[in-house]
């Protein structure tokens, strides 16, 4: 009787942390460059002094869909998000680097090109310095460069350029900031020369509300049949209690 209990209670629990990943990434549906949680549920066995015979459910992230969303055009000079495969490198808040596939850039009070999110652009050579000017502009290579205040409009100059990576996904996680970083114990990936921007256009998330949709039904109705199953073993268990009682 305590089986049929213990694995619909853990059932239950872990169902309910399942839906929670779904519900994440449900909300971030409109979060431009968003990159949805795996969710998957399997059988955990239970050690300790006992014999190992029974199991529990367990329900876990294992990784993290990096599959490329569609780019929505905006128009703006500092929208940024990347064609293709690729990576725009920015300082996470711990001073590490950490990755992102699309930006609202914007110039900050000193000077500093950051995401709308606040975190700072990486460049070749570190955090990106920019310069007063009246017009800023993004190239596919990544190269940043400005019309300075005062100059003539054929009058460009080349500042910066972003760090543009393209590492093998499967040394890459998501963090608890939100932001991707290499997983422990790997480096930070060169500059590659072949990913490129576009100017103007930012990345979708590429969450499928419909999936998720479902897979929250799906999971409250799994549920509500572990909370019966709870029930139906507390009932067994009175009904054994009086069997008992008459013997």
């Amino acid at each position: 009787m305590d089986k049929l209990l213990y694995v619909a209670m853990t059932g239950a629990s872990q169902n309910e942390m399942a839906q929670r990943a779904h519900a994440n990434n449900l909300a971030n549906v409109s979060t431009s460059g968003f990159r949805k949680d795996l969710e998957q549920a399997r059988s955990m066995q239970v050690f300790g002094e006992s014999m190992p015979s029974r199991v529990y459910a367990m329900s876990e992230r294992p990784a993290t869909d990096f599959t490329p969303a569609a780019l929505q055009e905006t128009g703006r000079d500092l929208d940024v998000a990347i064609e293709g495969d690729g990576w725009m490198a920015v300082q996470a808040p711990s001073g590490g680097e950490a990755y992102v596939r699309t930006g609202s850039l914007e110039v900050d009070a000193v000077g500093i090109l950051r995401t709308a999110s606040g975190f700072p652009v990486l460049g070749n050579g570190g955090l990106i310095s920019v310069p007063p000017a009246t017009k800023i502009e993004i190239g596919q290579d990544g190269s940043i460069s400005i019309r300075s205040q005062g100059q003539s409009a054929n009058v460009i100059a080349q500042v910066d350029r972003l760090k543009l990576v393209n590492p093998d996904q499967k040394q890459m996680e998501k963090g608890t900031d939100g932001l991707i970083h290499m997983k422990a114990g790997q480096p930070a990936p060169d500059v590659d020369a072949n990913v490129r921007v576009a100017s103007g256009f930012v990345e979708a998330s590429n969450v499928n509300a419909a999936e998720e949709m479902t897979s929250i039904l799906a999971l409250s109705r799994q549920f509500e049949l572990h909370i019966k199953m709870m029930r139906t073993a507390e009932d067994d268990s009175a009904a054994l209690a009086k069997v008992l009682q008459f013997s």
